[in-house]
């Protein structure tokens, strides 16, 4: 899914998303990036549950553009770029695609590397239709997003309310988010040309 997928029909405003995780699942799985197959990369230690479907934008890649743009970190985490999307009907279903509306983004530090979390939409969602920016989604809903990326990464047998390697930021808005999209593009295109 992350090489053999496009990346959207317009991106960085309308990107496709492969839904690793939904709003349902207690358990983190994640895509290997090897084979291509869905794995369980752990369960979740708390009763938190994702807010939103969770997955990422195939043919992006985080490494030194993405990093830049995050004060104070060098280099993206080396992964696809991370989206969540909202939509008001239940989608209780991962390993699927669709298409997102990006509206805004978390930033996310993990062990020094950015990590950004892209928040989008729906795109064919009609109780959504209108929000093109992260300031019209309801503040609850962010807020939640933001308390998710503080605990997810929480381990059985670590004490303490967050691994000291993980600090979420402020949500930032739709072109600060397309601004990540793109350089995370440039990046897979510059890293994976010359694997080829």
């Amino acid at each position: 899914p992350w090489h053999g997928l496009g990346i959207g029909p317009s991106p960085p405003h309308v990107v496709h998303a492969y839904i690793e995780i939904t709003p349902f699942d207690l358990m983190k799985y994640e895509v290997d990036k090897f084979s291509g197959y869905m794995v369980v990369d752990r369960p979740q230690r708390t009763s938190s549950e994702p807010p939103a479907l969770y997955g990422f934008i195939p043919r992006t890649y985080c490494r030194h553009r993405v990093g830049a743009l995050m004060k104070g970190v060098r280099m993206g985490d080396g992964d696809p770029l991370d989206i969540c999307v909202f939509s008001e009907r239940p989608i209780n279903r991962s390993e699927i695609i669709l298409e997102a509306r990006v509206v805004g983004g978390i930033p996310m530090v993990d062990g020094g590397m950015a990590d950004d979390k892209i928040v989008a939409v729906l795109e064919n969602d009609l109780v959504y239709k209108d929000v093109e920016d992260i300031r019209q989604l309801p503040e609850v809903v962010v807020e939640r997003l933001i308390h998710y990326f503080t605990t997810y990464k929480l381990q059985p047998g670590h004490p303490g309310d967050s691994p000291p390697t993980v600090s979420v930021g402020e949500a930032y808005d739709r072109d600060h988010a397309h601004a990540v999209i793109e350089a995370a593009i440039q990046d897979y295109a510059e890293h994976f040309s010359r694997e080829i």
